[in-house]
This record gives C-alpha cells, structure tokens and sequence, in this order.
C-alpha cells in the first residue's frame, strides 16, 4: 500500500480554506499514486478548535463541508480529521474523529478515544470519548486508525500511563496490519525526539508499519512542527517529514528504506527556528504586515529584534529608542550598532518631558515624594504608551520583549514593557537568550557584543542593575527550572541549591506574581511547561504566603 501524508498548515475555523487544502493535497496523492491520502487530526476545523465547537452554526457548517470533501472522492481513500457529533444526551456529545471516504462518500468514523486534559490540552471540556474501537478494511489492509493522544500510551514504554485504555492495543487485537496516527502534536524542544523513539518502539515490539501525520503551523502561542514520521515493521523510520512548513510524504509502506537522519537539532537551533516560524504565523494569520519593538540596548529586545526579521524580514521591522535621564550612553549606541547590522528603521524619542510633567502633575496629591519603584513604573508605562501609539498610528504589531525569568519572578511592568500583542521570548529563560544570542554571533558578529557582555539592566535609576533585586540569572533560572518544569517544591529545591532564603524569595515572588502574568500577551511555547494557557494557577491563595 502507498500512503500520501499531507502536512498541512491549517487556519482555526476558516473551513474553506481548510477544505481546500485537503482536496489540494487529496489530488497530489492521487497523481502521486497512493492507495490512501491521510492528513492531520481536526486538520479540517484546525486545532485546537476550543469553544468554537460549542456553536451549533459551526458545527452545521463542518458537517457541510465533510459532506463536500466526501463527495470530491474516488476510489483512493481520504483521511482527515474534524468533528462529529451524536445524540444520546450524555456528555458533549461531540467528537475528535477521523474520517474516512471514498467513492464519494464518508465510510467510516474512528473517534478518539483518549481525550487529553492537561498542560495547553482541554479536551475533556469538549470532546466525548470514543464507545468502540475498530479496524477498516481496504484494498487489502486492516487499517487501524488512531487519533494523536490515543498513540502515547504503550504500557512497555511508558514508565507511568496517563490512562488505563491502550486504543492502539484493541486495534493491534483486532487484527491491524498498519497503524495510521493522525496528529496535532504542539512541539516543545525535545518532543520530536521523543516521538520518534515511542513511535520506532511501538512498530518494532508489534511488528507493524505505522504511518504518523503531524500539522505544521502555529495557533497563537502553539507552535506544530510537523516532522511526519512512517516506520517499518521493523521500528525503522523510513519518512520524515519537514520541519516547520508544509509537506507531502509518499510513504510505500512494503519498499521504502530506511532513513538514517537526525530527527531534533540542537537546543539553539531548535528554539530559535520555532521562535522566527511562530511569529511569522501570528503576523500571517492575523495579517500583521509590520512590527514594533522598544528598542533598549538590552539583550532581550536585541533578541526579538534579530528573531523578527528573520520572521517578516528588515523591510517590515521598526524600532523605537525610548531614552530617559537615566539611559547610559553606551544603551544608545549599542542600540544605533544592532540597527546598523540588522539594516532596519528606527525612531528615537526621549520619554523625559512626558515623565517631568506626570511626576509634577502628581506631586502636590504625592506631597512631592516617590517611591522608586513609582517613578520607576511611570518610565515604564510611558514607554508603553509611545510604543501603542506607533502601533495604533501605522498598524504595527507591538512585539512585548520579557523573558521567562522576567516573567516568572514579576520583574516587569504592568501597562509598560508588558505592553504587545504577542511576547515572543517569554518562554525562554534569561540565561537562554544568552545561548541564542551567542549562536546567532557564530559566524559573524549581528547582536553586538557590547550587549551580550554589559550587565543587563533596565535603566529606571541610576546605576541599577538586574542583579540589584534578582539573584544572578543562572542561579534564579536553575530554581525556576526546577519549581516551574519539574514540579519541585521548597525544600526539594533547597536541597539542590542549598540557600533556603534565595529559594523562598523566589518562589514567593512567582506565586505572588500570578496576575501580571494573567493579563500578559500571549507567549510563543518552546518549553515544556510554559505560562499562559497550559499552567493554571489561582492568583488569590494562601500557599506559602
């Protein structure tokens, strides 16, 4: 059997476009030759589809053009994802499924059965579990079809099981002789690694082909790399797909080769192309032609500046250099030196005269006096009103510029550099962004050196540095790691780090930082546990307070 892997770029809700990219990537199998075309879960809908499910006018209109796609088909088999609905008044009543046509109808419906709800997944709030699981017959085969999450629970190589079903182990029971897995799987740096090794071993221990059909694209904050994979019934992989765009995969299930690739680059490589490919999908799918960034002389905006235009391009990325009384002269050049290497515009406009008249027109309610972190924030939010008004004035996404460690701890502004319609860093730890910007650098030099080098600091007084309210970065990020990736509490933590007032002033500032987090842009993920949707905590609470 020849099977055509479609690794499509999907658009939420937009069920033409949609539509039309499974009948364009259905009429390339069929010229290509294939038995069956397959293409990824929900890939008619888009993933992840969230409360649209919930409008009975959507859910009519998908049915619609399931009934269309079925109709365009001939003999070749065409698989793709969406929902469905039933009507026994339990639960949701609606389903992630696969879809199987041909001749010009919809013959058979495999619905998921294990229904994720945890990290980014909430599943369970929409989907009912598939009642059965069952094999399908053609052109020879027992096809056994699964959907994304049903495939991550083999009880011989997972140490600890999400849950107690095995799908795929029914479908094996029944007599399947291929597996066929359609996904949207988010990516995070290591995972397509790790389903490369789940999926080989899957194949090898049952001694059966499978076929693995990942999106490509980004939702928001998450990011499919698609990488489609086929096996052998041997464990060997004998497909892969690309990374970060669209592809077609024709995979001969009984005469294709073996591949000897690497599947996952390095740790710089990884984050860096997941970053450019995540932002120049928001700007595309939310037509953002430009974007805007405050430019400080600082690593991290040197960072998204650099990550921008590799996204949009030079042409399409702006600056603004914002100086206060308290910029150092060096912030400034250096700042000119990267505009320089990145061949982009730039605006320069101090915000000092804004931040005398707010400080004199609240000086008799304040009876002259301010706290620091007052006229600290005041510099802050004034930056943020300059940076909306170019946003407002020439339509230009404002790019927010924290990091995860910034993120994590609170050390930033409400109304000020949090300020964006999407933070593109703020899931990578400060001592991260260091690495990416060292590797950028690894030919030639493009963020100047004088930035990666200076002590980072955020020029709201005079002389101040990072370090003056944080722990060194490699330390608070070694706490983070542990309290935010693994799980790890107080006196786990301490037990490592061996400084229980550092480790306590760290947790108690993440804990008491949830709401600017609550009311932050979204984040591009690239980690395993990063903030936004996928890490739910309750901002009012009395844990270690």
């Amino acid at each position: 059997m020849k099977i055509a892997l479609c690794q499509l770029n999907t658009i939420i809700g937009n069920l033409d476009y949609n539509k039309n990219k499974i009948l364009k990537g259905y009429k390339r199998g069929i010229e290509a030759g294939a038995d069956l075309v397959i293409c990824p879960e929900l890939s008619l809908v888009g993933y992840p589809p969230r409360d649209l499910v919930e409008k009975s006018e959507f859910r009519k209109a998908v049915i619609e053009k399931m009934e269309e796609l079925a109709s365009a088909t001939n003999e070749v088999g065409l698989l793709f994802g969406s929902i469905t609905e039933d009507d026994d008044l339990i639960g949701t009543n609606i389903h992630n499924s696969a879809i199987l046509c041909f001749d010009g109808k919809i013959q058979f419906i495999q619905n998921k059965s294990l229904i994720p709800n945890y990290d980014v997944f909430d599943e369970m709030r929409y989907f009912e579990a598939a009642k059965d699981v069952d094999v399908f017959e053609f052109r020879g085969e027992k096809l056994g079809i699964s959907i994304c999450e049903d495939v991550w629970n083999d009880e011989d190589y997972w140490y600890r099981r999400r849950y107690s079903e095995n799908p795929v182990k029914k479908l094996l029971d029944e007599g399947s002789t291929i597996l066929i897995n359609i996904s949207a799987s988010p990516y995070s740096y290591g995972k397509r690694k790790e389903r490369r090794e789940m999926l080989s071993a899957l194949c090898k221990k049952d001694n059966i082909p499978l076929a693995y059909v990942c999106c490509a694209g980004a939702q928001t904050d998450l990011i499919f790399d698609g990488a489609s994979m086929c096996f052998n019934a041997k464990g060997e992989m004998t497909r892969l797909g690309k990374n970060y765009r669209e592809d077609f995969i024709l995979f001969d299930v009984e005469n294709d080769k073996p591949l000897d690739v690497i599947t996952e680059g390095t740790f710089e490589e990884e984050v860096l192309n997941s970053l450019i490919f995540g932002l120049r999908e928001y700007c595309s799918k939310l037509n953002f032609k430009k974007v805007i960034i405050g430019l400080s002389g600082g690593m991290d905006s040197a960072l998204v500046s650099f990550i921008a235009v590799q996204a949009i391009g030079k042409e399409n990325v702006h600056v603004v250099l914002l100086p206060s009384k308290y910029s150092s002269k060096n912030s400034i050049t250096d700042a000119e030196k990267l505009i320089a290497n990145l061949c982009i515009s730039q605006d320069n406009v101090s915000i000092q005269p804004a931040v005398d008249k707010i400080l004199e027109a609240l000086s008799p309610a304040f009876d002259k006096k301010f706290e620091d972190v007052t006229e600290e924030n005041i510099q802050a939010r004034i930056r943020g009103v300059y940076l909306m008004a170019f946003s407002n004035n020439y339509n230009y996404l404002l790019l927010a510029t924290g990091n995860k460690s910034e993120m994590a701890v609170g050390y930033c502004t409400l109304y000020g550099d949090m300020n964006g319609g999407l933070a593109v860093i703020a899931d990578v730890y400060k001592t991260d962004v260091y690495r990416l910007a060292k590797f950028i650098n690894r030919n030639k030099e493009i963020i100047p050196e004088e930035i990666i080098f200076k002590k980072p600091s955020a020029e709201l007084r005079p002389n101040q540095t990072d370090q003056d309210t944080l722990p060194p970065y490699d330390l608070l990020d070694k706490i983070l790691q542990m309290y935010l990736e693994e799980n790890k509490e107080l006196n786990e933590i301490t037990s490592e780090i061996g400084n229980d007032k550092i480790v306590r002033k760290v947790l108690r500032m993440v804990d008491l930082n949830e709401f600017k987090r609550n009311q932050a842009p979204p984040s591009l993920k690239v980690s395993r546990k990063a903030f936004g949707y996928g890490r739910r905590f309750p901002i009012v609470q009395g844990w270690r307070t």
